[in-house]
C-alpha cells in the first residue's frame, strides 16, 4: 500500500490534517522526551573477577559486566551491564538451556575464555569478544563497547565495533532493496514508510533487523543484536593483501540510540545457522496450500462487479488464480473492519463464488481506527483503553487514510486479544487470508517523520516504555495479535496473514511482501534482493508487486517480473490506483502465452513448494536461497546475487535487464540440467545460456526428486538422472490442505542401476517402491 508525504497530493482536508499531525507531534517530542543534555562516555575497563555458572558465566570489568552463555544448541548469547535473553520480543518462548559441557576457564593475557563443544568464547581483559570455530578460526572479533550515559539519567546510547575476516561478505538486515550482498555503507535500523515507491538507492523500508550473516572462507555466522531502538549498521568490507599477509579486516559498525547491550551468535553451516536461528526465534508458520499459487491484487477494484470481471478474464484465459485481494477501496470510508455496502453489498456471496471456483479473498487490515464516536472499532477500543497514549496522557491522534486516527497499543496482550477478536467482522464476510498494511506504524505528517510521537507511551508487556522502543516491533505485535486472534476464530485452519512491516522472529505469524516497489528494471533487481535478505534473516515467505507498485511497466518487464514472480514464495501481482493494469492479457497475446507457461509451471511445482514450506517449518531453511547455500566457501557464488535456489533442487537464473535474450549463469559444483533443453551442464561455472522473452533459465540439480502435479492432478515423482557412480535423492512432504496435521517426511533415492535410474521411497527395512508415478528426466546426457 501507498503512502503520502506532500499536503497536496491527499486534498485539502487531509493536507490540513497532516500539518497539525506534524504540530502535535513535534510538541508531544518537546515536551514528552527527556533533554539528552551532557554525556558521559564509558568503557567496561579491566577485568575484576569471574563468576561461572550454567553454559559459561559472568566476566565482571571495573565499569560492567559481561554475561556469556553458549546454549545446547551451540548458539552463543553475550549481555552487557546486566543484560539476559529475556524478556526479548525475538524470542520463541524461553531461551534455550545453557550447554552444561561449556566451561569458563581461564586465558592468556588475563582474559578467560568459554570452551564449548561447537564453539570458543574468548574475552580479553578489557573486554574485547571473539567467537571462534572449535579448529581456532576466528568468526568475528568484538571490540570493547562503548556508551555515552546522559548525566541526568536516561538511556545509553552504545557502540559495538566488530571486525571479520578480509573476505567476508554481509548479508540481511531485513528487507534491503540494495542486497542481497550488502556493500558498504551505513543502514538505519528504524521501520520506515519511505512515502513513495522505492528502489534499491533506498534505505531504510519497512522491515529492518539488527541480524547480519556473515559469509567467509572461514566459516558462516549469524548475528543478532538484540535491541529495537534506533539505531545504524556501518559496514565496510576488508581487503586481502594478495600474498603478503597484510589483510584488512572487514568491519561493523552498531550504534543504538538505546535498549540493551546483547547479542546471539550462531556459527556453522548456512543450514544449521538457519536452524539454530528457527530455534531461537520461532518456527515459521505455515501457509495454507492455496497461499503458495497465484494471487492477483488492485489498489482500486472499485466493486463486485469489477472483481468479477478479473476473474472471469483469468478463466476465460485458461489462467490459474488462487487468491484475489481488496485493498482499502473496499471499506466504508478507508475504515478497518468495515465494507462500503454501495460497491460490495453481497461480499460473503462474492466470497463463495469464488470458492467454488478454488480462488480465497484476502483482505487489507490496517492498524489506524478513524477517530469518530459511532466507528464501532474506535468505541470498543476506546472501552478498552486500546489506543497508545502520550506522555501527558491524551491518546495520540495521527492522520491516516480514513482521516485522523488512533492507533492500538500492540504491546499489551489485552489489547492483542481485543484486536484479534476484530477478524470475526471479517471471517464473516468470507476473507480467508489478511495482509497488514501502514504497520510501521505510518502516521502521515506533512513534515518530519511519518509516524507516531518517539515520546508516546507504550506497555511493552507491562514493562512501561516510549515509542524509541516500541516502533520497530509494533508491527510484529500486530501480527501476532492478528495470528492468535485467527487461531482462536478458525481453530481448525492455519492462518494466512503477511505484513508489510515486522521484526525478527515476524515469521512466527506470517510473511512479508516488498512493499511500494518502484516499476522499472532497478525495481525489479530489488525485488529478487529483498526475499533473498529476508530468507536469510529467517523469514522465507514474501515476495514483491510483480510489474511494481507504480507507473506504468512495458510488456517486456512486466513478463520478466511475472516471470521471475513464478518462483518466489509470495506470487502476487499488484498496482496502485493510478498504476497500469497488471493482468496478463492486457500486455498482448505474446506476453498472455508466455505469462500462461511461468503459470501453468508453478500450479505444476505446488508440491513442491508445499514441500519447502513444511521444511521451512521444521529447519527454518528459506525456500529461496542463494547459491552459496551450500557451498559458502565457493566465493565466486558468494558475489552472485542475480541468480538464486529454490530449495536444493532447482536454480533460477531471472532476467533483469531490458532486451536481454541471453544471460550468464553461475553454477555451483556438480551437474545441472536446463530443465527445457534437458541439456547438462557441469559446474562449478559460467555458463552462457539462451534467455528467450518466452521463458527464464531453470537448471535442476543431477539427482534431484521433485514431487510435483501431474496431468490428472495427482502428485508424481519428477526425478533428474544423477551423474554415473553418484546418487541423489529428494524430500516430500504430501500437504494439499489448510489443517494442523503434521504429514510424514518421505524421503527418496535416485541411482543408477544397470542402464536406468531406479528411485526408492527409502524406510527402517529399506528401499521401497514409490507409491507416485515416477518420470526420470535428463537420462539423454550421462
Amino acid at each position: 500500500m501507498r503512502s503520502v508525504k506532500a499536503v497536496g497530493s491527499v486534498g485539502t482536508a487531509q493536507g490540513v490534517r497532516t500539518v497539525r499531525a506534524a504540530w502535535r507531534r513535534r510538541r508531544a517530542d518537546a515536551t514528552g522526551l527527556p533533554a539528552r543534555g551532557a554525556e558521559r562516555a564509558r568503557v567496561p575497563g579491566a577485568v575484576q573477577e569471574v563468576e561461572p555458572g550454567p553454559g559459561g558465566g559472568v566476566v565482571r570489568f571495573s565499569r560492567s559486566e559481561l554475561r556469556v552463555l553458549v546454549a545446547v544448541n551451540g548458539a552463543v548469547f553475550f549481555g552487557w551491564d546486566g543484560a539476559e535473553p529475556e524478556p526479548s520480543y525475538a524470542l520463541a518462548g524461553r531461551c534455550p538451556d545453557p550447554d552444561p559441557r561449556a566451561v569458563l576457564e581461564p586465558d592468556k593475557d588475563g582474559g578467560w575464555r568459554v570452551v564449548a563443544e561447537r564453539v570458543t568464547v574468548v574475552v580479553s581483559r578489557h573486554g574485547a569478544v571473539e567467537v571462534r570455530t572449535p579448529g581456532g578460526v576466528t568468526l568475528r572479533r568484538d571490540l570493547p563497547p562503548r556508551w555515552w550515559e546522559p548525566v541526568g539519567g536516561g538511556p545509553a546510547r552504545w557502540m559495538q565495533r566488530t571486525e571479520v575476516a578480509a573476505d567476508a561478505r554481509v548479508f540481511g538486515l531485513g528487507g534491503r532493496a540494495s542486497g542481497p550482498r550488502l556493500r558498504d555503507g551505513t543502514y538505519r535500523l528504524w521501520n520506515t514508510d519511505p512515502g513513495r515507491a522505492f528502489a534499491p538507492g533506498d534505505d531504510p523500508l519497512y522491515i529492518t533487523m539488527p541480524v547480519q550473516v556473515v559469509v567467509a572462507d572461514g566459516g558462516t555466522h549469524l548475528v543478532f543484536h538484540d535491541s529495537s531502538w534506533d539505531g545504524t549498521v556501518t559496514l565496510r568490507e576488508g581487503e586481502e593483501g594478495a600474498g603478503s599477509g597484510h589483510d584488512r579486516a572487514g568491519t561493523s559498525e552498531l550504534r543504538m540510540d538505546g535498549g540493551p547491550l546483547r547479542c546471539w551468535v550462531m556459527a556453522g553451516t548456512p543450514a544449521r545457522v538457519l536452524l539454530a536461528w528457527a530455534s531461537l526465534t520461532g518456527a515459521p508458520a505455515l501457509p495454507p496450500a492455496w497461499a503458495l499459487g497465484h494471487h492477483h491484487a488492485r489498489w482500486g477494484f472499485g466493486s463486485e462487479q469489477e472483481v468479477r470481471r478479473i476473474v472471469a478474464g483469468y478463466l476465460e484465459h485458461g489462467l490459474p488464480l488462487d487468491a484475489v485481494h481488496l485493498d482499502i477501496d473496499h471499506f466504508d470510508g478507508h475504515q478497518v473492519f468495515t465494507v462500503d455496502q454501495d460497491r460490495f453489498p453481497k461480499l460473503p456471496v462474492l466470497a463463495e463464488e469464488l470458492r467454488r471456483d478454488g480462488i480465497r479473498l484476502v483482505s487489507i487490515v490496517d492498524p489506524a481506527v478513524k477517530a469518530l464516536p459511532g466507528n464501532a472499532v474506535y468505541d470498543g477500543g476506546t472501552a478498552e483503553d486500546a489506543f497508545v497514549r502520550e506522555a501527558s496522557g491524551e491518546v495520540v491522534r495521527g492522520v491516516a487514510w480514513p482521516g485522523e486516527a488512533v492507533f492500538p497499543d500492540f504491546t499489551h496482550a489485552r489489547v492483542r486479544a481485543w484486536w484479534g477478536g476484530l477478524y470475526q467482522e471479517r471471517l464473516t464476510h468470507g476473507f480467508s487470508g489478511f495482509w497488514h498494511d501502514m504497520n510501521e506504524p505510518t502516521s502521515f505528517t506533512a513534515f518530519g517523520e511519518s509516524t507516531l510521537p518517539r515520546s508516546a507511551r507504550h506497555s511493552l508487556e507491562g514493562r512501561g516504555g516510549d515509542h524509541r522502543e516500541a516502533h520497530n516491533v509494533y508491527a510484529l505485535c500486530m501480527a501476532r495479535a492478528g495470528f492468535e486472534g485467527l487461531r482462536t476464530l478458525a481453530p481448525l485452519q492455519r492462518p494466512f496473514l503477511f505484513s508489510r512491516s515486522g521484526w525478527a522472529g515476524m515469521q512466527r505469524y506470517g510473511g512479508t511482501w516488498s512493499g511500494d516497489v518502484a516499476t522499472g528494471w532497478p525495481g525489479l533487481r530489488a525485488s529478487l534482493a529483498m526475499v533473498i535478505g529476508l530468507g536469510l534473516c529467517g523469514v522465507p515467505y514474501s515476495g514483491p508487486d510483480i510489474g511494481g507498485f507504480d507507473g506504468d511497466p512495458s510488456p517486456e518487464l512486466y513478463l520478466r517480473w511475472f516471470q521471475l514472480g513464478a518462483w518466489l514464495p509470495l506470487f502476487r501481482t499488484h498496482a496502485s490506483l493510478r498504476a497500469g493494469r497488471r493482468e496478463p492479457w492486457e500486455f498482448g497475446p505474446e506476453v498472455l502465452e508466455h505469462a500462461r507457461v511461468a503459470l501453468v509451471e508453478r500450479r505444476r511445482l505446488l508440491p513442491y513448494f508445499m514441500t519447502l514450506a513444511h521444511l521451512a517449518r521444521r529447519t527454518g531453511a528459506p525456500y529461496v536461497r542463494p547459491l552459496w547455500w551450500s557451498a559458502p566457501e565457493e566465493r565466486a557464488l558468494r558475489d552472485c546475487g542475480d541468480a538464486f535456489l529454490v530449495g536444493d533442487s532447482l536454480l533460477v537464473a531471472p532476467v533483469l535487464d531490458p532486451g536481454a535474450d541471453r544471460r550468464a549463469v553461475q553454477l555451483p559444483r556438480g551437474r545441472w540440467y536446463d530443465t527445457v533443453t534437458e541439456r547438462a551442464y557441469e559446474g562449478p561455472a559460467q555458463v552462457l545460456v539462451d534467455a528467450p522473452l518466452s521463458r527464464i533459465p531453470v537448471f535442476a540439480r543431477a539427482g534431484a526428486v521433485l514431487p510435483v502435479r501431474g496431468e490428472d492432478g495427482g502428485l508424481e515423482l519428477e526425478v533428474w538422472a544423477p551423474a554415473r557412480g553418484r546418487a541423489g535423492g529428494g524430500l516430500v512432504v504430501p500437504d494439499g490442505g489448510e489443517g494442523w496435521d503434521e504429514p510424514e517426511i518421505e524421503r527418496y533415492s535416485a541411482r543408477w542401476r544397470g542402464s536406468r535410474v531406479v528411485v526408492e521411497r527409502e524406510g527402517e527395512d529399506g528401499g521401497v517402491e514409490p507409491p507416485y508415478p515416477v518420470r526420470v528426466r535428463g537420462v539423454g546426457e550421462r
